[in-house]
């Protein structure tokens, strides 16, 4: 994957897990093997492509996944009008007598949140509202995804007739996750469960869908993670529908009848990788991202939130 070098030291963390992009800590003194009274998770400007982490990161990165995800965690929590989505957030501040403690240290302001600790689904959960990436490879060559029949007819970009529910298994760090059946994720998490997050994981998709929509965008796919409360209760966490983990694209390129390239421009880290795949045989440590590359990475991930959010 790369190694992690650039995770901070927080005064009143314990810093103990390290992803491609995100960094957990504990509160100081919490006792190995326990549940921690609340988490810290930090979002990093780091950036990966083929299971690296690259040099440079994306600057800014870090703030806009965070404001990104909160945003969405808002409106997912009633904000749009819906039913209200429970999530992970807990307060980010406690009373100490009169006065108020900030929980999040000052060092990452903006790209950080408190979270309750959860017992994490092995699912990862993804909804595909149209057809491309790996999901159109595999139907060039069965007319499937993940196995899932469609019409004939259809090619790279098109809106499929429904949204389509894909899980996938969650794979140690480092390796590829496996996508499996739904029969599967019921041997997995059980009936109940894989029925509640399929249910979730449709709706949240559409919901989205429809405010991107409103926005010039389209929500082509994504995935979440859910995992259960102290209570029992189903939430979502992690992050939620960032360009990290989701794929956008701008509704009136998508309807200019342009090339594939032209229509389905993600506002993500696809400029990274098709520089990668362009200067890189993925043999040995991938090549330092150049200027030009990070630059133009981080004004579509700008773009995006300016786009959703008008920030």
């Amino acid at each position: 994957m790369g190694r992690v070098t650039d995770t901070l030291e927080l005064p009143g963390w314990s810093h103990v897990y390290s992803g491609k992009v995100r960094d957990l800590y504990v509160p100081q003194g919490t006792s190995e093997g326990s549940r921690p009274t609340r988490m810290l998770v930090v979002a990093s400007d780091r950036v990966s492509a083929f299971d690296h982490v690259l040099s440079p990161g994306i600057p800014g990165k870090g703030t806009i996944l965070t404001t990104l995800s909160l945003w969405w965690f808002d409106r997912l929590a009633g904000g749009d009008g819906g039913r209200r989505i429970p999530n992970h957030l807990i307060p980010d501040h406690v009373l100490v007598g009169d006065a108020a403690l900030e929980l999040i240290p000052e060092e990452v302001t903006g790209r950080a949140m408190v979270v309750a600790a959860l017992d994490m689904q092995p699912i990862e959960c993804v909804v595909r509202g149209y057809l491309t990436g790996s999901g159109w490879a595999e139907y060039r060559e069965s007319g499937t995804v993940c196995g899932i029949p469609l019409p004939a007819g259809l090619v790279d970009g098109d809106r499929l007739p429904e949204p389509l529910y894909t899980p996938a298994f969650k794979a140690p760090q480092g390796a590829h996750d496996e996508n499996i059946s739904y029969e599967r994720s019921v041997e997995l998490v059980g009936a109940d469960t894989a029925a509640e997050l399929r249910e979730l994981s449709l709706e949240i998709y559409r919901r989205a869908a429809a405010t991107a929509e409103q926005r010039g965008l389209i929500l082509a796919d994504t995935k979440f993670e859910f995992g259960r409360n102290a209570a029992g209760t189903l939430v979502l966490a992690d992050e939620v529908l960032t360009p990290d983990s989701s794929r956008y694209w701008d509704a009136a390129a998508w309807r200019s009848g342009g090339t594939p390239a032209e229509r389905m421009a993600s506002f993500d880290k696809q400029i990274v990788r098709d520089w990668l795949a362009a200067h890189w045989d993925r043999q040995g440590e991938p090549p330092a991202l150049p200027d030009d590359i990070v630059q133009r990475t981080q004004a579509r991930y700008a773009e995006l939130l300016q786009r959703l959010t008008g920030y």
